[in-house]
């Protein structure tokens, strides 16, 4: 498991990774991300805005990166950044597939991206992955896998997928939708061979949406690394969006709305590592306090409060508009 080498890493901020899903294409659905990236989005501009992420998050002890084939140039911009930089050997690279970019760098495009989880699209993404992030790749994951996606019966879809862990990509899958909880435990069962295919799954885990956190636990005690995304809910724990209790926690700590919340799921003892989603590097300096915020009893049961039915979370996430 590449994840190993994250237990080795001694820095506070080691099990918080950074995820390129909101730099490496003009359109996402982060709240305030128009201002943070204002009117300038060309390639080259997001290139550079990505590169000093990463130099910025290498150097403050993240250890953990995350792409996908859909997040535009997600994976250009790191095999970019890892080839400038051959001396860096002390990292995990994770990306995905299953999702195709479709916005033509657009942000007002009608469809940003298309989800299939079919053998085809694997075999084209997996070879566009490899040409471009080669021996790099330590994790390939499903993405967005639902209780109804054909990746989790697909038994030749499998076998491939066992191929590729056996010259020594570790296979995942990611869960989105308010059945998360269904998704990961049928992703439990699934075997090759009589042996799990899956060895790490990266679902969505915030103060707002806390319903996939059973399954986690079951997925972290099967020896699954479990990834969590989104501990931000695409910006509405973050100022000035926060709710009251979050604002008033962070005051009480001293720091900002994004540490707390990212705080509450760094402390879930499952959450193997908690996403950054940054877009500038003064919020990832920011959420990279995470790893030091104290919360106590009071204020947990205060966050706990802000927990929305799952069903109700989806529909607001859904309804985000792509900035």
């Amino acid at each position: 498991m590449p994840f190993a080498r994250l237990a080795a890493a001694t820095t506070p901020t080691c099990h918080i990774g950074f995820g390129l899903a909101a730099v490496a294409r003009p359109g996402y659905i982060t709240l305030g991300r128009d201002t943070d990236l204002g009117e300038t989005r060309s390639v080259d501009a997001l290139r550079t805005r990505t590169h000093e992420l990463l130099d910025a998050a290498y150097a403050q002890g993240v250890r953990y990166f995350d792409a996908a084939r859909s997040y535009g140039l997600s994976e250009e911009f790191l095999a970019d950044w890892l080839k400038a930089r051959p001396h860096i050997d002390d990292i995990v690279i994770g990306s995905k597939w299953g999702y195709t970019y479709t916005a033509d760098w657009s942000t007002d495009a009608e469809k940003h991206e298309v989800k299939d989880h079919t053998l085809p699209t694997y075999e084209r993404q997996r070879a566009e992955t490899a040409e471009l992030l080669g021996d790099r790749l330590d994790l390939y994951q499903i993405h967005s896998v639902t209780p109804d996606s054909p990746a989790l019966a697909d038994k030749e879809l499998h076998a491939r997928l066992a191929e590729a862990a056996a010259q020594g990509v570790t296979i995942g899958f990611s869960t989105s939708g308010p059945a998360q909880a269904d998704a990961i435990r049928t992703a439990l069962t699934v075997t090759v061979d009589g042996e799990p295919l899956f060895r790490t799954v990266q679902s969505t885990y915030n103060a707002l949406e806390t319903s996939a956190a059973p399954a986690l636990a079951e997925a972290h005690d099967a020896g699954l690394t479990v990834i969590v995304k989104e501990g931000m809910a695409n910006g509405r724990l973050a100022a000035p969006h926060a709710p009251e209790a979050l604002r008033t926690v962070a005051e009480q700590t001293g720091l900002g709305c994004d540490a707390v919340a990212l705080a509450v799921v760094l402390r879930q003892p499952w959450a193997g590592v908690v996403l950054s989603g940054a877009a500038t590097v003064t919020q990832l300096a920011s959420n990279l306090h995470a790893a030091v915020v104290d919360l106590d009893d009071d204020q947990l049961t205060h966050l706990a409060d802000l927990a929305e039915d799952p069903r109700t979370y989806w529909e607001k996430r859904g309804s985000l508009p792509w900035h």
